[in-house]
């Protein structure tokens, strides 16, 4: 259990007798009431995660998040993204007959909590199949080098052959002999890869070229990879916006013969960020509709639980390895373009009436959640496509035609009581007032911390890493007024024996912040 600090505590820390003596002679608490809102810091609840578009898979994401001490909606997310990444671009789904309109399957899901909330483990515990699949194809990838080397070698062979005729025509006066084709050295075979984690838009787009079913992008911290589009090369942040809509993609590079040609830029993201960093990462530069595009998950840490049972890690895989056993269709003409599948008559109707009331009370939101609002039309089909195919690999049996009526209602269901409050979590918090946000974050670590006295030396030495926008003098000290305005704090900064001079930066903290008389 977690012992509240004292007075001595800061004897192992500091190094000045005269904070600690301050603090012995600060006056007594005030009877004001903290402001507990503060805690809160106009944030809303989360909400609880409907469990009918995960199916027969609920049970199996329940223990896996109860084996990482996680709450189950990051595993859910988590599962999605997956699944959208291994069927990538071998699916699209199509709403009506009448239209061209088709989405791809791709998703964005961000999982948003503290370093505490176990959203890390969650994640590698959902994704960790995925490497053994990549390892699979590693060594299938390893047959098709062998026989791409064998292939170089005779095209030289080919290749010298044909030049030993070129010369013999040029002496005699005849005509230039064609090179055959056999002569050209074949395109390397890229390896299947599953997943990625740190990598600029050139590596990616050399991947995705090999690549024609897609790949996923995780990272662990979000913030980063959102901060960091144009570190590298500029126009980062457009091949990002571009991955989402998985549409045919070219990379024209300085210093080589051909262009890069994509014809699948698709890539599914998933990965964790914290509150305290949403708000750089969100909100600037937000007005091209990145952060819009993902799905978040943002619940309440959960309470220690002995898990009942190990999750079944084996189906979990099963169900990947059927997804990613997907072909791609053929047309005829030997390409391999992707198999639409259409929404039942039905599943239509149901569709339309989410189009029509997600068009409804959203001309007065935040730009953002507009924005957000504005694709939760083709995020609808992709949930859609996702849980019919999830569905599919659990129970076996062909590969449905259409997208069932139930599916769809499952899917709407899930963007309207759960991804829609969830971005509004999201997007209020990020948009907060800075000083709003960091009056919250230090209320809430003086009560994880049990600090019943504070010093703003300390707390910049000290807790730097914990309170890492506060690391200057300025954004720390209006959160400490604030935080006396709403009856957290009060001053303790009288200075030892009564001496002169300006008052310590010392703080106490209401009592009643704690449940105290």
């Amino acid at each position: 259990m977690h012992k509240p600090a004292t007075s001595t505590d800061f004897a192992d820390v500091g190094d000045d007798a005269a904070i600690r003596a301050s603090i012995h002679n600060a006056a007594p608490p005030p009877t004001t009431a903290p402001d507990m809102d503060i805690l809160r810091a106009g944030r809303r609840a989360p909400v609880q995660m409907p469990a009918q578009l995960f199916g027969e898979a609920w049970p199996l994401l329940i223990d896996t998040a109860e084996g990482t001490g996680a709450p189950v909606d990051y595993a859910a997310i988590g599962l999605l993204a997956a699944c959208a990444s291994l069927i990538g671009g071998k699916r699209r789904v199509k709403p009506y007959d009448t239209t061209p309109w088709s989405e791809p399957c791709i998703l964005w899901a961000g999982a948003v909590g503290d370093p505490s909330a176990k959203k890390s483990p969650a994640l590698e515990a959902i994704i960790a199949p995925l490497r053994a699949i990549e390892a699979d194809h590693a060594a299938d990838h390893q047959t098709r080098m062998l026989a791409y080397y064998a292939d170089c070698e005779r095209a030289k062979v080919e290749k010298q052959s044909w030049q030993k005729n070129l010369e013999a025509a040029h002496k005699e006066g005849m005509g230039t002999p064609s090179m055959p084709a056999a002569a050209l050295e074949p395109d390397e075979p890229q390896r299947r890869r599953t997943i990625l984690m740190d990598t600029t838009p050139e590596a990616a787009g050399a991947i995705l070229a090999g690549n024609p079913i897609g790949t996923m992008h995780f990272r662990d911290e979000l913030a980063g990879w959102l901060t960091s589009f144009d570190r590298y090369s500029p126009g980062g942040r457009e091949f990002w916006l571009e991955a989402y809509g998985g549409r045919p993609f070219v990379i024209d590079r300085k210093g080589s013969k051909a262009a890069l040609t994509i014809p699948f830029n698709g890539v599914s993201v998933l990965g964790g960020i914290q509150p305290e960093k949403m708000s750089a990462a969100l909100l600037e530069a937000a007005d091209d509709g990145l952060v819009a595009r993902f799905l978040w998950a943002w619940p309440d840490p959960m309470p220690f639980r002995r898990p009942r049972q190990l999750a079944d890690v084996a189906q979990l895989e099963g169900i990947y390895r059927r997804l990613d056993s997907l072909e791609f269709g053929h047309d005829g003409y030997g390409n391999r373009p992707a198999v639409v599948i259409p929404l039942a008559p039905d599943a239509a109707d149901i569709f339309d009436h989410f189009r029509q009331a997600n068009e409804e009370g959203i001309s007065d939101a935040g730009s953002l959640y507009k924005s957000f609002c504005g694709k939760m039309d083709g995020a609808v089909l992709r949930l859609s496509l996702v849980a019919e195919l999830l569905a599919w690999a659990i129970r076996g049996g062909p590969e449905p035609e259409t997208i069932s009526a139930r599916t769809v209602a499952a899917a709407a269901e899930w963007v309207d009581d759960y991804a829609k409050p969830m971005a509004l979590r999201v997007y209020g918090d990020a948009s907060l007032p800075l000083v709003e946000r960091n009056a919250a974050i230090l209320a809430r670590f003086i009560l994880k911390t049990g600090l019943r006295r504070i010093n703003k030396q300390e707390i910049k030495r000290t807790y730097k890493s914990q309170l890492p926008t506060m690391r200057t003098a300025q954004p720390l000290d209006e959160a400490i007024e604030y935080l006396c305005e709403a009856g957290w704090l009060f001053s303790a900064g009288e200075r030892a024996g009564g001496t002169a001079g300006r008052p310590k930066g010392d703080y106490a903290v209401n009592p009643a912040v704690f449940g105290d008389a």
